[in-house]
This record gives C-alpha cells, sequence and structure tokens, in this order.
C-alpha cells in the first residue's frame, strides 16, 4: 500500500493539484486579512463628539451614546491636606469609593491632574474600570497654581507645560477606562485679572486696560489650541475639553480655539445654570459638560448641617443637565453630562497653612454666592463652606484603614433621580 501510493504518477499529479489549490486559497486568505487588518488599523475613534442632524450633540463611547453621570475625585483624608498622596495609600480609597460610585450609578470620576507615579495612575484607571464600569476624565492645570504666577505669555513656559500634557497624553491614551482630557479649570480668570493675573511683553506694551485683557486672552485660548491640536496628532479616540470658569472669554475662544472638542464648564448658580447652555451655543457652539457644580451641605446661617438643602440643589441641576442632553425638544440640546464637586469631604479647606485645623470640620464660610440663596443672609454673606460639598461625609471613625464613608441624602436623592429622570419630552422623542 505505501509503495504504491507513493508510486501512482495520477496521485502525485492530484496531490499537486491540491497544492496549487490551497496555496490559491492561502493567498487569498492572506490578502483578505491584510486588508481586514489594514481597515482596523486606520484610527477610529472610540470615544468621539457626534453632532446630530438638530444640530444636537451626543457623546459616543463604543458607538453608543454616553451621558456622563460623574464626580469630582479627591480623597483627602482628616488630618492631612493636598499633599496626601492618595494614590499610593495601600488602603485603595478608590476602590472602596469605587463599590459606592457604582451603587449610585456613576459612570465617571474627573481629577484634575495625573500623578507622578505613573503606575499608580494607570492603577487607578484600570481599577476602577475593570471592577465597576467607571471611566476616568483626566485633566492638567496647565501651570495654574505655579508661583508667582503662570506665564502663559512666555514661550519657554508654554512649552514645558505642553511638553508635560503631551507626555500625559501619550503614557495614558490607551487606558481603556479613559474617556477624555480636560485642558486647565478656572484659568481664564487669570486672563481677567481675577485669580494668578500674568503679563508679558505684548501685553505690556498696550496701555488700555481691555486691550490688555483681549490680547491675554488671545494669547491664552490660541495656547489652548495648539496643545489640543498637537493631542489629537498623537491620540485620535478621545475628546480634548477646554476647562473655562464660567462662560468667560469663550467669545475669544471661539476666535482662537476652535480645536477643542467640547466645552468642560465650572459653574455655581445655585439650583439652575440659567440661560447657560442657550449662552453657549450662541457664543461658542460646542457640546458641554458642567465640570464642576453642586451645592455644599452647610446652613450658614443656621450654623450646622443640611442635607436637605444639599440635596434641592443637586437634583435642580441634574434636572437642567437632562433637559438639555440630545433630542430633548425643551432644552439646546448640547449637555453631555457632568461630574459633580465633590465626592468626598476635604477637611482642610478652610485653613490651609493650619495642620491642627485639618483634624476639624471647619464651618467657617470661606465665599459668598447669592445663588445660595437659603443661608445668603449672614455676616458678609460669606455661607459657601468649602469644606462641606461631599456628597459623601467622611468620619474620624476608620473602616478598612479609610476614613468611614457615609453617604449623604444628595446621593440617594440623585440615584433615585438617574434611574427615572421624568424628563417627559426627552421620553417622548425617543419614542419616535
Amino acid at each position: 500500500m505505501r509503495s504504491s501510493t507513493n508510486n501512482s504518477s495520477n496521485s502525485k499529479v492530484k496531490l499537486t493539484g491540491r497544492k496549487i489549490i490551497f496555496l490559491a486559497a492561502c493567498v487569498l486568505f492572506s490578502a483578505s486579512l491584510v486588508l481586514a487588518m489594514g481597515m482596523a488599523l486606520r484610527p477610529r475613534a472610540k470615544v468621539f463628539i457626534k453632532k446630530l442632524k438638530n444640530n444636537h450633540y451626543q457623546l459616543i463611547v463604543d458607538n453608543k451614546p454616553y451621558l456622563i453621570k460623574g464626580v469630582c475625585y479627591n480623597p483627602i483624608t482628616i488630618g492631612t491636606n493636598h499633599e496626601y498622596d492618595w494614590w499610593s495609600d495601600p488602603a485603595k480609597p478608590w476602590m472602596i469609593d469605587g463599590k459606592l460610585m457604582k451603587e449610585m450609578g456613576i459612570n465617571t470620576i474627573r481629577l484634575y491632574q495625573s500623578h507622578e507615579n505613573k503606575q499608580e495612575v494607570h492603577q487607578v484607571i484600570r481599577d476602577l474600570y475593570n471592577n465597576y464600569g467607571i471611566r476616568t476624565i483626566l485633566g492638567h492645570w496647565l501651570g495654574f497654581w505655579e508661583y508667582p504666577c503662570p506665564f502663559y505669555g512666555d514661550k519657554k513656559f508654554q512649552e514645558r507645560i505642553k511638553k508635560d500634557v503631551l507626555e500625559m497624553v501619550n503614557e495614558y491614551k490607551d487606558e481603556p477606562g479613559l474617556l477624555l482630557w480636560i485642558l486647565g479649570n478656572e484659568n481664564n480668570y487669570s486672563c481677567l485679572g481675577r485669580v494668578n493675573p500674568w503679563t508679558g511683553d505684548e501685553v505690556d506694551k498696550e496701555t488700555d486696560p481691555a486691550k490688555k485683557k483681549d490680547i491675554r486672552l488671545r494669547i491664552y485660548y490660541s495656547y489652548i489650541n495648539d496643545i489640543s491640536k498637537e493631542i489629537h496628532k498623537i491620540d485620535q479616540n478621545h475628546p480634548v475639553a477646554l476647562g473655562n470658569g464660567e462662560l468667560a472669554g469663550l467669545d475669544s475662544a471661539n476666535k482662537y480655539c476652535q480645536d477643542v472638542d467640547l466645552v468642560a464648564c465650572i459653574i455655581y448658580r445655585g439650583k439652575t445654570f440659567g440661560n447657560l447652555f442657550r449662552s453657549l451655543k450662541v457664543t461658542f457652539d460646542k457640546p458641554v459638560m458642567m465640570a464642576e457644580f453642586g451645592a455644599d451641605c452647610y446652613d450658614a446661617k443656621l450654623r450646622k448641617e443640611d442635607q436637605n438643602m444639599q440635596a434641592y440643589f443637586l437634583e435642580f441641576q441634574w434636572r437642567q443637565i437632562y433637559e438639555n442632553i440630545a433630542n430633548n425638544l425643551k432644552g439646546s440640546g448640547n449637555c453631555i453630562g457632568g461630574t459633580m464637586f465633590e465626592w468626598t469631604d476635604e477637611w482642610w479647606k478652610h485653613n490651609q497653612d493650619s495642620e491642627e485645623s485639618w483634624k476639624v470640620h471647619d464651618t467657617e464660610s470661606n465665599w459668598s454666592n447669592g445663588s445660595y440663596y437659603f443661608d445668603i443672609d449672614v455676616e458678609g454673606n460669606k455661607n459657601m463652606n468649602e469644606e462641606w460639598f461631599g456628597i459623601v461625609a467622611i468620619s474620624e471613625k476608620l473602616e478598612s484603614g479609610l476614613n468611614q464613608r457615609i453617604p449623604r441624602k444628595a446621593y440617594y436623592v440623585v440615584r433615585e433621580f438617574w434611574k427615572n429622570p421624568s424628563i417627559a419630552s426627552v421620553k417622548k422623542k425617543n419614542k419616535k
């Protein structure tokens, strides 16, 4: 049998024919595979902004609409200040908090700045995403808090900060749990002379105060635009947001900063955002996320904690967000969600220079805001308590090596609202 098979000329011919057919099939398969791989390797955004036919905006994640239901995250323990390295804490506060967040319905956290230990940043992003499905927004202060001030008019300063931002993007752009980037926070106020004012040769040459402001805004927003373009070159998978205090300066951003994908607005207007969404549509037609908003839960007038007041404001704020998301006939359709300020209280903020004060939950108000009208009628109208913005309180009692987390009423009220937003126009539109 063996010799017969080996010596058969017909068998050899048939075998050779099969080889030819097989090789041809392999070539065709390989060509198809190469084509498919080539298509797969083309830049294809996993997270992007979609403009709908009705000129509304949606954030799309993995081909599905994504509403940011988020919180600003900075879990400072009692007795420490902003220098506390929570990233390295062996108790892993983000794991304890992540569980509570998921139970509430939070799908996103906002981090203002990454950490110098890159591996720890990777770990936090992965832990939250892999265990709880929570995505991370990474931001950069853009040197805003450097002493004596940020020198946005100085090219060396600009290049140093830009280099740092691009290194951050290169480092974390491939993390599956990353959502988007935010450049700055309220840095636009430095152009208006409110916080950390700066100058430069071009500004100094101008004598007109109004023109000085315009020059600073042009320099700053052009700089943000430049960074945004550089980010898009190395990361096509995540949108870039302009962190902006209120709507101040956005008429200049409309001229000089068109390469950002959205506005991350920091705003404290009490229970209503007023005409913000409509104004933004006219001034700077970009989608907006409410990157920082909320309410403290301390009544400066009655001098006691008031969880009802905080919950009341937050529910109304979320109601306005939902009214202005895509396909809601009532609103502007340019809101993609928000990140509340903030997850936990920070006991160090009232007196930042006193270590003893970090161990005390101070009740003295830091600033005034008439939009939070419940307790504005106090001495100096100082009714905003910086240490009491957490939707989760922290206790001196330790649990799993951390200050015990105690969800406030706002935690439950917002959770229930998210489960049943009861926005009639959204439901009606979605049925069509």
